[in-house]
């Protein structure tokens, strides 16, 4: 299979200077890691460092991220909204609609988006996303199956743009596409400071988001769980479920889906 690198001059001239700084690694331990640290060194908004290769990416609850060398597109972009730090839980669900659009857009996948960091699509998750916060950044980390076939797959609720019947996908094209769309809804919602519905965001969000209206099961940290019907999206990016004892927000939480909506 042809798998061609990631083109950095290519994707920089694409992004032009809204991007203070864009680097393509062969390899790293983990790309949010790397911009966390550079975070914490002065790196400027708007860092973006894709690898071809990441040893040690994760996901949300330390889960391991792992994608062929050219298969996907591991990638983490530096953040520093102006926007208070208590409207930051919308991060996570920006990234996926500015994902999911592209998607959609640009290679034609019907991508949808269950509540809080993953994009589905025919046959299962294409990708993830994690954002860490550190020394006043945002480090927003994606990780999408681009070209990867059913065999490299890591578990069976996986999938890849190939398999959901998008050929001959140029990575860089789009990255460049997904990094464009990332820095608009960006930029709209912090110049709305934070406030999602007053941006336009909290209604993408409801017109992508394959969760809201269905049967779902939460799993909180420590193993807890709740049950119910999953009605809304708070003002912070909280879920709001209905469950038998009544509403409860959800701010953090691994989510089932249990029936269709």
């Amino acid at each position: 299979m042809d798998r061609a690198p990631l083109d950095a001059g290519r994707l920089r001239a694409a992004l032009g200077p809204r991007w203070a700084s864009v680097s393509v690694v062969q390899q790293t331990s983990s790309t949010n890691a790397d911009l966390l640290a550079a975070a914490a060194a002065g790196a400027a908004d708007r860092t973006l460092l894709a690898a071809e290769v990441q040893l040690a990416g994760r996901g949300r609850f330390d889960r391991v991220w792992s994608s062929p060398r050219g298969a996907g597109l591991t990638v983490s972009f530096l953040l520093r909204p102006a926007a208070p730090t208590a409207t930051w839980g919308w991060l996570p669900l920006l990234a996926g609609v500015a994902l999911a659009a592209t998607l959609r857009d640009a290679v034609g996948v019907p991508a949808v988006l269950k509540w809080p960091n993953d994009v589905l699509g025919p046959g299962g998750k294409l990708a993830g996303i994690l954002v860490q916060a550190g020394s006043g950044a945002a480090v927003v980390g994606v990780g999408l199956n681009v070209s990867t076939t059913a065999e490299e797959l890591p578990v069976g609720t996986a999938s890849s743009l190939v398999l959901a019947g998008a050929a001959d996908v140029d990575r860089t094209e789009l990255l460049a596409a997904y990094a464009t769309a990332l820095d608009r809804w960006a930029r709209r919602w912090d110049e709305a400071g934070g406030d999602a519905g007053r941006c336009g965001l909290a209604d993408a969000y409801s017109g992508l988001c394959d969760t809201l209206g269905r049967q779902v099961r939460v799993t909180l940290g420590g193993g807890a769980a709740l049950e119910g019907r999953a009605e809304a999206v708070a003002a912070g990016g909280a879920l709001m479920l209905r469950t038998a004892a009544g509403v409860r927000t959800v701010s953090a939480g691994d989510v089932e889906h249990l029936r269709p909506a």
